[in-house]
């Protein structure tokens, strides 16, 4: 799938147009063009499955004996787009953790596997289990986990206009989800 800019820019001029606004006026000219780029940006990820991510980020690196080792890494910053009002999810701090089978992904990747997964139109329930299938996919074990923390705007900034409140979610797969020992080890991070 690709973003058709032409049609975004279409209709950003009609709801322009619908808000009362002159699309034509000095300050609005160019904005729908701005918005069609800056959409085709931050929904990025909405052109990728999550195969051709993981293809494309999985690039992994042999480390012999570290099938004991717990990869993670902590407070990925990122944001996303709610699919229920299209309002920003922010302040999203993601956390991934893998066990390693014999080769580790570079760690970059992992952060590039999250904006990724973010860069669509997202519940912040899916970003979770899009990241944990992703990372499976990329490292070929299957115990991840993931664990986001997020402030939504359709929460903190119409609605019901609770600006502290925060949404976490955690996913748990392979020995995340069964070994309470594990889970414990991730989520006290």
């Amino acid at each position: 799938m690709s973003i058709d800019k032409k049609a975004i820019e279409e209709h950003i001029r009609g709801i322009l147009v619908a808000l009362g606004e002159d699309p034509d006026r000095e300050g609005l000219k160019e904005t729908p063009e701005r918005v069609a780029r800056m959409y085709e940006e931050v929904f990025e990820g909405m052109n990728y499955t999550n195969q051709e991510i993981a293809g494309m980020y999985g690039k992994t690196f042999e480390a012999p004996g570290t099938r004991k080792d717990m990869v993670v890494v902590k407070d990925i910053e990122a944001f996303s787009y709610c699919e229920h009002h299209m309002a920003l999810m922010y302040d999203m701090r993601v956390s991934v953790a893998y066990l390693p089978k014999e080769r580790v992904l570079g760690l970059s990747k992992i952060a590039r596997i999250v904006d990724m997964a973010a860069k669509r139109l997202q519940l912040q329930e899916r970003i979770g289990s899009d990241i944990a299938e992703i990372i499976q996919l990329a490292t070929g074990s299957e115990d991840v986990a993931v664990c986001i923390h997020a402030c939504h705007s359709c929460m903190t900034a119409r609605g019901i206009r609770k600006p502290s409140a925060q949404t976490a979610t955690v996913t748990l797969r392979g020995r995340f989800e069964t070994d309470s020992q594990l889970q414990n080890q991730f989520l006290n991070l």
